[in-house]
C-alpha cells in the first residue's frame, strides 16, 4: 500500500470531504486492526492528507464555507425579528414593573397577612381598629415603594391609587352574597391589603 498516494491509501478521492476521509480511516483501522504494518500505513496516509489540507487552506486553495468561518451569523439571524408595536407593552409600563427578590415578596406578604388576620377578628364595636389597620397597610406600601426608587411623591401617588382601587373593588364585591359572612368594611380592608401587597412588591 506504500506505493500509492495518501488518498489511494485510504481509498478516497482527492476532493473527498474531511468526514469521508475520517470514515475511511476508521474503517481501515477496524478491518486491519491486527496488522500493525497496515495500521501504520493508514495513519501515515491520514496524517499526510491532513497536513496537505492544512497547507492548502493556509494558501487559500480551499474555500471554507461561510457557515464554518462565521458560525455566529446563522445563530443571529433568527433573533433579528422584532415584536410588533401592538404586542409590546408600553415603555412606561415596563419601567414601572419591578422584579422583586424573595424577601421583597415574603416580608410584605407576612405583614399584610398579619393585618388581615387582625381585621378578620376585630369586633364591629371597635370602630377605630380597622381604619388604623388600613393606615398601617398604606404606610407599609408607601415605605416599600419609596425604598426602591427614593421618589416619595411618586410612591405616595401609587399608594393612594392602590388604596382607592382596593377599597373600591372591595366595597363593590362586598355587596354580593359571596362575602355575606364579613362586614363591608372588613372585606374592603382585606382587598386593600392585597392591592397594597401587589403594588409594593411588583411596582416601583
Amino acid at each position: 500500500m506504500s506505493d500509492r498516494n495518501p488518498y489511494a491509501e485510504l481509498g478516497v478521492a482527492e476532493d473527498a470531504s474531511f468526514e469521508q476521509i475520517q470514515d475511511a480511516k476508521n474503517r481501515l483501522m477496524r478491518e486491519h486492526k491486527d496488522d500493525s504494518a497496515v495500521l501504520e500505513s493508514v495513519e501515515a496516509a491520514y496524517d499526510a492528507i491532513i497536513m496537505e489540507r492544512l497547507k492548502q487552506r493556509q494558501e487559500g486553495k480551499i474555500k471554507v464555507p461561510e457557515r464554518i468561518r462565521f458560525p455566529h451569523r446563522g445563530a443571529q439571524e433568527p433573533t433579528q425579528s422584532k415584536p410588533s408595536p401592538a404586542s409590546a407593552p408600553p415603555s412606561w409600563f415596563q419601567r414601572s414593573l419591578d422584579t422583586p427578590s424573595r424577601d421583597d415578596i415574603l416580608i410584605p406578604a407576612a405583614i399584610y397577612i398579619l393585618l388581615s388576620a387582625v381585621a378578620l377578628f376585630y369586633e364591629p364595636s371597635q370602630g377605630s381598629v380597622l381604619p388604623l389597620l388600613v393606615a398601617l397597610g398604606f404606610g407599609a406600601c408607601l415605605y416599600w415603594l419609596n425604598r426602591k426608587e427614593q421618589r416619595f411623591g411618586r410612591a405616595l401617588a401609587i399608594s393612594l391609587v392602590s388604596l382607592i382601587a382596593g377599597i373600591g373593588i372591595g366595597t363593590g364585591l362586598a355587596q354580593t352574597d359571596l362575602t355575606a359572612a364579613l362586614a363591608t368594611d372588613q372585606f374592603a380592608a382585606l382587598v386593600a391589603f392585597f392591592t397594597f401587597w401587589l403594588t409594593g412588591s411588583f411596582l416601583r
